[in-house]
């Protein structure tokens, strides 16, 4: 079972049709990893893999994509904007576990809090999120300190049947990533250096907490120890800091 693969071939056919896509470098041992979990009729394996690119306007698109029998399915797939774009980021967290199915799609705010910014970011998505939410109810709490981290596009549910994933989840992640590609096409490079500064600041802000509270982090733990599964979160998942010094060239 590969639930979450056409949702990757999708979006890589998608991105490659409307982007100059690079290649984007994924450190060593991370492209692929492979482990054997639990015992007899139990044992599965788990095979991760990972893909990154970028492009002009985006310094990092990257996925990691998990496949772990019927139990285990998960697609992270996040896009960073390059540091002298105000974009917001692109995110899909899409899980399948033994108790059902996790999706959160949203393009991820630099700056919640400011209206001209909702206006000139969330406002063009709504009328995705109207359509698509009818159909994949909220999904109830999430942490009150993440709440800042998402737009009123936030598009969070619990689906219980897989074909819903296949079909409702499949379509509105589609139109997400589409509609994200569409603020990509009209966004214009930044200038100022305090909006440059404060945009880094923002970015830095999101990849410290996404990097600290990560979800899989315990999952990864469990399949390929400690010391792969940091360096897979702080080396590639969200990798600003290490980058920084050649990130902030950029636009330069």
């Amino acid at each position: 079972m590969t639930l979450y693969q056409p949702f990757l071939d999708a979006a890589i056919a998608l991105m490659k049709n409307r982007l100059d896509l690079q290649s984007y470098p994924i450190p060593e041992g991370f492209e692929l990893k492979e482990a054997t979990v639990g015992k007899g009729k139990n044992q599965d394996e788990v095979v991760t893999t990972s893909y990154a690119f970028s492009s002009p306007k985006l310094r990092q698109i990257r996925a990691a994509h998990v496949q772990g029998g019927n139990s285990l399915q998960v697609l992270n797939f996040v896009i960073f904007p390059q540091l002298n774009f105000d974009l917001p980021f692109f995110g899909a967290d899409l899980v399948t576990l033994p108790g059902g199915h996790l999706i959160a799609l949203d393009m991820q705010p630099l700056f919640g809090g400011d209206a001209d910014y909702q206006a000139k970011y969330t406002a063009p998505i709504e009328q995705i999120f109207q359509t698509h939410q009818p159909h994949l109810p909220w999904g109830g709490d999430f942490p009150e300190e993440a709440k800042q981290f998402f737009s009123p596009a936030f598009l969070w549910t619990r689906p219980k049947e897989t074909e819903v994933v296949e079909t409702r989840v499949f379509a509105a992640f589609k139109d997400y990533l589409s509609a994200y590609l569409d603020l990509v096409d009209r966004a214009e490079p930044v200038t100022d250096s305090a909006k440059l500064d404060s945009i880094l600041q923002a970015q830095l802000r999101y990849l410290r907490y996404r990097a600290e509270k990560d979800p899989a982090r315990g999952m990864f733990k469990r399949f390929y120890g400690e010391e792969w599964t940091e360096e897979y979160i702080h080396g590639f998942l969200f990798d600003l800091e290490r980058k920084l010094p050649q990130a902030a060239t950029i636009g330069k």
